[in-house]
């Protein structure tokens, strides 16, 4: 009697167990992405996240069009690919709130207590620095085993690029 408790015990809790892994959401048996992956997931919203925030700054804080339309440029490309990598980040599983770090939140507060030229040099000094940074970031995901990842890092690339250019460009033209 024991014996038969016990065996039916255990054919209760293996169809117990089944039928939870049944109830798991579709991405929930989605292979682990590797560590390039999450980093690169991560860094490059936070990275999103910050010039979205910068550029709304100088939408405000600039008076030269071309840096507000740059920032216009920026909002909307960033906006874009945050959204993209968001959708990717829940797909994938990723674990974490996505904020902005604490050296960007206090370089978006120095650029918060300047106007006009001042903020339009301090503001495209550091579309420079992020974008040269963001295309180092993408360039070497391809050490990613993600397909995805690799996959969006690589159609995303010469937009980075074209805002480095642009960034050089318009900070060029203000000295």
């Amino acid at each position: 009697m024991k014996n038969l408790t016990f065996l039916a015990l255990g054919v209760i809790v293996f169809l117990l167990a089944q039928a939870c892994q049944n109830n798991h959401p579709k991405n929930y048996n989605h292979p682990d992405i590797d560590s390039v992956g999450k980093t690169f997931i991560k860094t490059a919203i936070e990275g999103g996240l910050t010039e979205v925030k910068a550029s709304g700054l100088a939408i405000t804080n600039s008076n030269n069009q071309r840096v507000i339309g740059l920032a216009k440029m920026m909002i909307n490309d960033h906006t874009n690919a945050d959204s993209a990598l968001l959708k990717m980040e829940a797909d994938k599983v990723i674990d974490g709130k996505d904020t902005i770090s604490t050296v960007h939140q206090q370089m978006i507060g120095a650029l918060s207590k300047q106007n006009g030229a001042a903020f339009d040099k301090a503001y495209l000094t550091m579309m420079v620095a992020d974008h040269q940074a963001a295309v180092d970031l993408f360039t070497n995901v391809s050490k990613s085993t993600d397909a995805d990842v690799n996959k969006f890092a690589a159609a995303t690339l010469p937009a980075i690029k074209m805002h480095l250019d642009s960034a050089r460009s318009v900070l060029a033209a203000l000295k």
